[in-house]
């Protein structure tokens, strides 16, 4: 029987504190640390050579839905009772909800360095080392909603845009298309700064800290900001459900894009899976 990622918001205090206690368990084994490593191993811009999976690619979403599949099922050995819930940013858009709060994700940063003091995530609890990142920082850093330069969150409606796209991924299959679901979802927009952060990224931006970069993966809200995105996906293709994956052949010989983009049955590093096999988990989980 598949078991259900709930909304954060509707988590008993119970349920919030086995979450917490079970990726706190898998950090003080390592585990968490392979993660963060994965995500940084994989973490690819569209300049880079090389085939790209985790980011600026169609395969963002299936990438992304087997990650945090993998980290739930870790989570899962610890604790069975424990599944990944989601952060709907566009209702929970604020610095003080109840997802920042001392006995869930913890708050913002504080002024100068941007470290983290409250939560079971803070430095000063011993518990959430940063053990592997892209800077030497040891301590998770956040600095919700850039007060220095303030950004807010996606609304419903930019969201609405992105599901309203009946195609899923568009040539180039980069972040320069301008239509197409996955890059609207994604968030890669015209121009520079902030109004060309849309969605997914407009969120890792408004986060900020740690949430910057390859590295974003030592922010546990990473994994609720994913399962958001995961759902929307999941939304996208009830609503279409005559539009598929795309590219569903390899570009050909001579296309700029020609081993550089996973196709539907062309496996996703660092796995053998396919977009194919990650396009229906729902025998596994759904969303409540």
């Amino acid at each position: 029987m598949a078991y259900v990622r709930k909304n954060q918001r509707d988590l008993t205090a119970a349920e919030r504190h086995r979450f917490v206690t079970a990726v706190l368990e898998l950090k003080r084994r390592g585990t968490y640390d392979d993660f963060v490593r994965t995500h940084i191993d994989h973490y690819r811009a569209d300049g880079e050579g090389g085939l790209r999976v985790a980011h600026g690619a169609p395969s963002f979403l299936p990438w992304h839905r087997r990650f945090l599949l993998d980290f739930e099922r870790a989570l899962r050995r610890i604790d069975p009772a424990v599944t990944v819930p989601y952060w709907d940013w566009t209702r929970d858009n604020r610095p003080d909800s109840a997802l920042w709060a001392a006995d869930f994700m913890g708050g913002t940063g504080r002024a100068g360095d941007l470290q983290v003091t409250t939560g079971p995530f803070a430095y000063g609890g011993g518990r959430w080392p940063i053990a592997v990142a892209m800077t030497s920082t040891r301590f998770l850093t956040r600095d919700l909603g850039r007060p220095r330069a303030p950004l807010n969150l996606p609304t419903a409606a930019d969201v609405e845009r992105a599901l309203n796209d009946p195609v899923y991924d568009v040539s180039p299959w980069d972040s320069t298309t301008r239509s197409g679901f996955r890059n609207l979802l994604e968030g890669w927009g015209p121009g520079s700064g902030s109004p060309s952060w849309l969605n997914h990224n407009r969120v890792h931006r408004w986060v900020g800290g740690m949430m910057l970069g390859g590295a974003s993966v030592n922010d546990p809200v990473f994994w609720l900001h994913h399962a958001f995105v995961d759902l929307l996906w999941t939304r996208w293709q009830q609503r279409h459900p005559r539009s598929g994956y795309r590219p569903a052949v390899p570009p050909p010989s001579g296309d700029p894009q020609h081993g550089r983009v996973a196709a539907l049955h062309e496996p996703l590093p660092p796995w053998r899976v396919t977009p194919a096999d990650l396009l229906d988990l729902s025998h596994i989980y759904r969303y409540a």
